[in-house]
C-alpha cells in the first residue's frame, strides 16, 4: 500500500556543467521524494535542490534519500504510524511531520515571522511591494495643526559609532589652522583672575567629541631652550557640533595664567603662562595652531541609562559644559535617549566667579524633574556642616555621601576634572564617607576603575 519513488528530475532537457572543484551542479532539481499511503490519504512531496558551492548531489546524498523513503514507507505501514508524539518521530530520524497544514500550529508568522504583531501575512502575499504595515490614511504631507517641529543635529552622530572615535586629525608637528570667530570673558570683575571663552572656526574634517582635548601651540619660541613652545592641551567646552551647531567650531574654556609676587602683590609679566595669555588675548580673525583631537576615557557613558556625575573646580568645568549641552539642550538622539540623571558640582571662589551659570540655569528648565541636580561649592561665600569651614567641592560630596554611594553602586559613571590639587582632599573624603557606609574604600575605587565608572582629569 505504500509507494516510495525516488526520481532524477533535471529542471533542463540537458543537465547543466559539473564543476569538479564544488562538487555540486548549478542550480537545479536533483530529486522527488513522494510517499502516497492509500490507507490514511496522506501524500508528502519533498523536494531538494541544489545550490552553487553548497550542496551537492552524490551517491552519498542519494543513500540518505533512500534510507529517508524507507523510514516513511516503514512509518506509514505501522497502526503507530500517527500516534507517536513528534519527539518520538524525530528520533525515529523520519522527520516527517503529522501536524495539519494551515493551522499554524507548527509555525505562526506573526510570532516568529517579524509581522510586527499585525497578523498581515496574506496582505503581504496578495499586495507584495506595495504592503505597508501604516494605514493609508495615517500618512500626510503636513504635520497636524499644533505639532511643535524641531530641527534634530544628526549629521555628526556617526563620529562615535560602533566605539570609533576622532582622533588625531592633525599632530603637532604639522598643525592644522584655527581661526579665531570671538572671545568673551566669562567671570565678573570682582572674581579673582580672567576666564576666557574662545570659539574658533576648524579646517574642513576637522570633528572630535564631547570630553576630547584640543592641543594648542602658542606661537614664539621658549626663552629658555631657543626652540618652538610646546603644545599645551585643553579640555574642549563644547559638543560636536559646536557653539554655533555648524559642526565646525570648537570651544576653550581657558584662565589667564598669571603669577603674583608675594612680596608686592603685583602681576611678574616674565612668569606669565605662554599659552593661556596668547588665548586670552586672541582676536577675531586670528589664526591660531591646533592639534589633535585626543582623548578616549573622558566619554559619555555609551549606556544612556547610566547616571553622569560631574565635579569640577574652575575651568575644569569644561568637559561638562559639552556634557550638558548634548544631554539637555541640543536636539539629538543623545538627548532623547538620555534616561539617567546628571549631578554636577562646581566650586568656584566667589559668585562672581560661577562659570556659564545662564546656560545651566537653562538646562535645569529643560530637564526633567529629578533628572538634573546642580550643587556649587562658593568656597569665600558657603560654609560647610561637617566643620564650619569654607564649602568645597569635597565637602558637598560628604553632605551627600549616602546618595553619592547610592548612586555609584547604581552603575553611575563620576568625572573629576579641574587643578590637580584637587584631588587628594576629595580623595580622603571618599575614604572617611566609605567607612561611614560600611566600604572599604580601596576595594570600592578598585572597583569603579575596573567597572570604567571613575574618570579623572586633572592638569
Amino acid at each position: 500500500s505504500t509507494l516510495v519513488n525516488l526520481l532524477l528530475l533535471p529542471l533542463h532537457p540537458t543537465p547543466p556543467p559539473y564543476d569538479s572543484s564544488s562538487r555540486s551542479r548549478t542550480q537545479h532539481q536533483v530529486a522527488s521524494l513522494s510517499i502516497i499511503n492509500h490507507k490514511h490519504k496522506p501524500t508528502i512531496t519533498q523536494t531538494f535542490y541544489s545550490q552553487p558551492h553548497t550542496l551537492g548531489f552524490n551517491r552519498k546524498m542519494a543513500m540518505k534519500l533512500l534510507y529517508i523513503g524507507a523510514v516513511a514507507a516503514s512509518l506509514t505501514n505501522s497502526a503507530l504510524a500517527f500516534t507517536v508524539s513528534p519527539d518520538g518521530i524525530k528520533k525515529a530520524g523520519a522527520g516527517v511531520s503529522i501536524k495539519s497544514p494551515g493551522d499554524l500550529s507548527l509555525y505562526d508568522p506573526n510570532e516568529m515571522g517579524l509581522l510586527q504583531g499585525t497578523n498581515n501575512l496574506s496582505d503581504r502575499i496578495t499586495n507584495g511591494v506595495a504592503f505597508t504595515i501604516i494605514p493609508p490614511q495615517t500618512i500626510v504631507d503636513s504635520p497636524p495643526a499644533g505639532v511643535e517641529i524641531k530641527v534634530s543635529e544628526h549629521f555628526l552622530e556617526h563620529l562615535d559609532a560602533n566605539g570609533d572615535l576622532p582622533l588625531n586629525f592633525a599632530k603637532p608637528q604639522a598643525p592644522a589652522i584655527a581661526t579665531v570667530l570671538g572671545r568673551a570673558k566669562l567671570i565678573a570683575d570682582d572674581a579673582p583672575g580672567d576666564i576666557e571663552h574662545v570659539v574658533m572656526k576648524l579646517p574642513d574634517g576637522f570633528h572630535y567629541v564631547e570630553g576630547q582635548s584640543l592641543s594648542v601651540i602658542p606661537p614664539g619660541t621658549d626663552a629658555k631652550s631657543g626652540r618652538k613652545n610646546k603644545p599645551r592641551l585643553y579640555s574642549i567646552a563644547s559638543t560636536r557640533y559646536g557653539d554655533l551647531l555648524d559642526g565646525n567650531t570648537i570651544s576653550l574654556c581657558v584662565r589667564r595664567a598669571e603669577y603674583y609676587d608675594p612680596i608686592t602683590g603685583q602681576v611678574d609679566p616674565s612668569k606669565a603662562g605662554v599659552c593661556s595669555n596668547f588665548l586670552c588675548n586672541v582676536q577675531p580673525g586670528d589664526e591660531i595652531s591646533v592639534a589633535g583631537p585626543v582623548g578616549k576615557t573622558m566619554l559619555l557613558p555609551e549606556d544612556p541609562t547610566k547616571d553622569v556625575i560631574m565635579i569640577a573646580t574652575g575651568t575644569g568645568i569644561a568637559p561638562f559644559r559639552g556634557f550638558m549641552h548634548r544631554l539637555f539642550m541640543e536636539n539629538t538622539l543623545a538627548r532623547h535617549m538620555f534616561g539617567g540623571s546628571a549631578w554636577l558640582v562646581l566650586g568656584v571662589p566667589v559668585s562672581g566667579g560661577l562659570l556659564y551659570k545662564e546656560e545651566f540655569d537653562s538646562m535645569m528648565r529643560n530637564a526633567e524633574p529629578g533628572q538634573l541636580k546642580i550643587d556649587y561649592a562658593i568656597s569665600r561665600e558657603m560654609t560647610n556642616t561637617i566643620d564650619g569651614g569654607k564649602l568645597y567641592v569635597q565637602h558637598v560630596i560628604a553632605q551627600n555621601g549616602k546618595e553619592f554611594f547610592e548612586r555609584l553602586d547604581n552603575g553611575a559613571v563620576v568625572y573629576f576634572c579641574g587643578l590637580k590639587g584637587m584631588m587628594p582632599s576629595i580623595l580622603e573624603t571618599m575614604e572617611v564617607v566609605a567607612e561611614s557606609q560600611g566600604v572599604v574604600w580601596s576595594d570600592k575605587l578598585k572597583e569603579l576603575k575596573n567597572n570604567n565608572q571613575w574618570h579623572v582629569e586633572v592638569y
